[in-house]
């Protein structure tokens, strides 16, 4: 990677483009990709847009390509930006050992333990990094940023929204990983990230945070019920006793038959770039 900036590909797609990039993360100490989709209606004017974060195995191109998203962004005039989920230089010890640890598999959190913590700081390169550079290069509003994700990114977008309400006005997930201080994935992942010591890890735990600070708008959750990981890693009944202790302005959906798949996601996605583009304004 020669400039500090590179355009990977970019593909006429409904009435917008959507690309795909890489830069040169100081985050990160190395490169990062990531998606955007411009539709035409934000050529005209900086527009909201919203980040989607993907979920354990993904890249920047999931959801671009599997959400069917981009039809219905461009008739809302909202600018898509999809994250890579972790990074993928340089190779670290153990980083391809499993599919729920190390590429892949970043949970957007800022890492503290090595050999993670050099490059491992996904919270940083997407709440203030990329938003910086995608303002700088792209026609966004950085005033009306908002935040979704599936899973592990549902996981990242909550905790986002929850930490950086400055940054993020609007926040949604699918099937998220609701409190990840207390599930396997977020075992795995916090106790390698940050540490063995626990009391670390409520700072990346949606419903821990939800229950001391509510978010200032309302958040909307869809959760299949027929998800295989529904019991044992993402517990969405957890969020729901924290939003009733803070106050918190909460719609969560259960869905008969909807599992933790694309087609689930396809269903909905609709829904959720409305409510951000009514939040957005």
């Amino acid at each position: 990677m020669s400039d500090a900036f590179e355009t990977l590909a970019e593909h006429a797609c409904f009435d917008g483009v959507q690309g795909f990039y890489r830069h040169r993360s100081q985050a990160c100490a190395g490169p990062m990709r990531f998606g955007v989709f411009v539709p035409e209606a934000a050529r005209k004017r900086p527009s909201p847009t919203l980040f989607m974060l993907a979920g354990l195995t993904c890249t920047e191109e999931t959801f671009a390509i599997k959400a069917g998203a981009q039809r219905v962004a461009a008739e809302l005039g909202l600018v898509l930006v999809t994250p890579d989920t972790s990074p993928r230089e340089p190779a670290l010890p153990g980083d391809r050992d499993a599919w729920d640890l190390g590429q892949g598999a970043g949970f957007y959190v800022d890492a503290t333990e090595a050999p993670w913590c050099e490059h491992y700081r996904m919270f940083s390169w997407v709440t203030e990094e990329l938003p910086a550079l995608l303002a700088a290069r792209f026609p966004v509003d950085p005033s009306r940023f908002g935040v979704s994700g599936h899973s592990m990114g549902g996981h990242g977008a909550l905790v986002a929204a929850l930490r950086r309400p400055d940054v993020f006005r609007s926040c949604s997930a699918f099937a998220p990983i609701a409190a990840a201080a207390e599930c396997p994935w977020g075992h795995k992942a916090l106790g390698s990230y940050l540490g063995a010591d626990r009391s670390a890890w409520a700072a990346w735990d949606a419903s821990a945070l939800m229950r001391l600070q509510p978010f200032p708008g309302e958040i909307l959750i869809d959760q299949g019920s027929a998800d295989r990981f529904l019991a044992e890693q993402l517990q969405p009944e957890r969020l729901e006793d924290a939003a009733a202790a803070s106050g918190q302005r909460l719609r969560l959906r259960r869905h008969a038959g909807f599992d933790h798949g694309y087609f689930f996601i396809q269903t909905f996605v609709a829904d959720h770039l409305e409510h951000h583009a009514r939040q957005l304004g």
